[in-house]
């Protein structure tokens, strides 16, 4: 009797345990798609905020360099005007020397 008892009892207490630990699989597996799910959500978001930055900096370098361009330009332009302007001018002849 006390065997059947003791039997029953070991019985009774690796069965509360199983469903224990399967429990807790569960709860585990439900946290790590969780866990997974937030670290996919903040992956993606720094991938974001990177190429956003990525996008300011080369937008930024562009404008840059399409006003250096410009500038560089017009400074040519006038410098070329000028010369343009000086050789087309008529040269006032000296006066003769007595």
């Amino acid at each position: 009797m006390i065997r059947n008892r003791f039997a029953s009892v070991v019985l009774a207490g690796s069965l509360l345990l199983g469903a224990t630990l399967a429990a807790t699989a569960q709860t585990t597996a439900t946290q790590d798609m969780k866990a997974a799910g937030s670290e996919t959500k903040s992956a993606a978001q720094d991938t974001g905020h990177a190429v956003s930055k990525g996008t300011r900096h080369a937008a930024h370098k562009t404008k840059r360099a399409a006003r250096k361009a410009a500038h560089k330009t017009a400074g040519a332009t006038r410098r070329g005007a000028e010369k343009v302007e000086q050789s087309t001018t008529p040269q006032p002849e000296p006066a003769p020397q007595p």
